[in-house]
């Protein structure tokens, strides 16, 4: 079982930065693919980011990129998302998944409570 709670959320203007943290329980943290989602009011749920359990390997959603940098420390079982020049579409709920993933497939089998980003205008 892991358990995912994230951080760093919060109200910004636009054309700032914020870090959201996504911390794990558990001892399988360093298997797991770890990715962030977005969902906006009205809106469905959306991948932002994922990286690979070594780190190398990530993906970023095309709003995402140059934007978002994903990143994990496994030592302390975390996630995190740097985002920087945020828009006001950028508003929206984001939530930490965990999922085991390889050449014939997977999910995210874990998500955590979510974290609220507000970007004003």
């Amino acid at each position: 079982q892991v358990q995912l709670v994230e951080s760093g959320g919060g109200l910004v203007q636009a054309g700032g930065s914020l870090r959201l943290s996504c911390a794990a329980s558990g001892r399988t943290f360093s298997t797991l693919t770890m990715g962030w989602f977005r969902q906006a009011p009205g809106k469905e749920r959306e991948a932002v980011a994922a990286i690979g359990v070594s780190g190398v390997k990530t993906y970023y959603a095309d709003s995402a990129k140059g934007r978002f940098t994903i990143s994990r420390a496994n030592a302390v079982k975390t996630v995190y998302l740097q985002m920087t020049n945020l828009y006001p579409a950028d508003t929206a709920v984001y939530y930490c998944a965990a999922g085991s993933f390889s050449n014939s497939g997977g999910q995210y089998d874990y998500w955590g409570q979510g974290t609220q980003v507000t970007v004003s205008s």
